[in-house]
């Protein structure tokens, strides 16, 4: 649920920032405010919360952590959109759960069932579908080298999702962020700061800066809150796999604001996405059984 909800959140973000975006603030600029503000109030959220003694050698993990799951999987990703075709870039989104499971079956030594490889194909198959129908106009635009920086992206963060799994069991979601959004921000700055000094900040609008704020509220600060929360109860596979309910929630708030329809087209695709988490999920389900299972023969 708490990944549903987060991919949700970020379904929405991408219309909304979109349009914050297209008001007059730079995409440079906009990831340095989430990341900023998420800090802020990351920092804020952890004086209400047990506090936690963070070693030096775990200052260095978070630090890395930081890297790759927000710098180089926004950063990149941004830089890449910039120069490629957002059908491109959001096809080449759909890799993050399978190259998760590689990495996952390689270091963590992840089970690949084939329950999960179904699930994982489905889901593509859905995504890809989605995208397709609803950006066939635009399909082959793209830049190259735009499409490798959007997949290192992916590559970042599916690596952050592998190696730092045990770090994210060690301490509490605001103890993590807190100090992975500040890491992020001060690296960021020098990227942004031209940016951030010139932008017309009197002439935003009231809808503008409603825009921008739920971008960091919900975009960024309850939905990492939420993503942090799955990680520690599932695995890498399967927490990659909600990436996909983000163009199911982007296409559905197209036609609500009546900039899209739905058609068959959208409906199976959405049914091959919910099928595909929905088996990756239980066959981590089945996994944890048979491990109980397992536990019980060995005492006896």
């Amino acid at each position: 649920m708490a990944l549903l909800a987060a991919g949700c959140m970020w379904g929405l973000m991408s219309p909304i920032g979109k349009a914050a975006m297209n008001a007059g603030i730079s995409s440079l600029t906009l990831t340095s405010m989430r990341m900023m503000g998420a800090a802020i109030l990351f920092w804020i959220a952890s004086m209400f919360t047990p506090k936690e003694k963070v070693s030096r050698k775990d200052f260095v993990l978070l630090f890395f952590a930081a890297m790759l799951s927000i710098v180089c999987n926004q950063g990149l990703f941004i830089y890449g959109l910039s120069l490629t075709s957002p059908v491109d870039a959001s096809i080449i989104t759909t890799a993050l759960p399978i190259i998760t499971m590689i990495l996952a079956a390689a270091f963590l030594k992840e089970p690949l069932s084939k329950l999960k490889i179904i699930g994982v194909v489905l889901g593509t198959v859905g995504a890809l579908t989605l995208i397709l129908s609803n950006n066939s106009a635009e399909i082959g635009s793209g830049n190259p080298v735009g499409s490798i920086l959007c997949l290192m992206s992916q590559i970042s963060f599916a690596c952050y999702l592998t190696i730092f799994k045990r770090l994210i069991l060690k301490y509490s979601v605001f103890t993590l962020m807190r100090w992975m959004f500040t890491y992020a921000s001060i690296v960021f700055i020098p990227f942004s700061y031209q940016g951030l000094s010139q932008t017309a900040y009197e002439s935003i609008t009231l809808i503008v800066w409603l825009e921008v704020g739920y971008v960091v509220l919900f975009g960024t600060f309850f939905a990492y809150m939420m993503v942090v929360f799955g990680q520690k109860i599932l695995r890498p596979t399967t927490v990659s796999m909600y990436n996909y309910v983000q163009p199911i929630i982007g296409a559905f708030a197209s036609v609500v604001i009546g900039l899209g329809t739905f058609g068959w087209d959208k409906g199976l695709a959405s049914i091959l996405i919910f099928a595909g988490v929905y088996m990756v999920t239980q066959s981590n389900s089945l996994q944890k059984i048979k491990s109980k299972d397992i536990g019980i023969d060995c005492k006896k």
